[in-house]
């Protein structure tokens, strides 16, 4: 997966579990899309600082998904439908449903 959409997910699923500065500087580096000065200087600090930040929030966030697999469980299950979705018929995906339902 690529790592961009890795980070947006990651922040999607645990950024309410981050405290109001880490959401607002994470959320700006990855919805936003904002640079590493552009951050720096709207909420003056350093360069240097916002990496730091933006490493440890990344490192928080990794070990929630670690612990918690909400992002894995998540892509699985989009897998699943997508795969119920292909189906050319409905007692095909009817099958495919109830054994993806017993896989959960």
């Amino acid at each position: 997966m690529e790592e961009f959409v890795k980070r947006s997910l990651l922040y999607d699923f645990y950024g309410d579990l981050l405290t109001d500065r880490q959401k607002e500087i994470y959320g700006a580096y990855v919805q936003e899309d904002l640079s590493l000065a552009e951050i720096a200087q709207e909420y003056r600090i350093s360069r240097q600082g916002v990496h730091d930040l933006i490493r440890r929030v990344g490192m928080i966030l990794d070990g929630y998904e670690e612990k918690l697999q909400l992002v894995a469980k998540f892509l699985e299950v989009k897998t699943k439908v997508k795969e119920i979705e292909s189906c050319k018929s409905l007692k095909e995906a009817k099958e495919k449903a109830e054994n993806i339902l017993e896989l959960l």
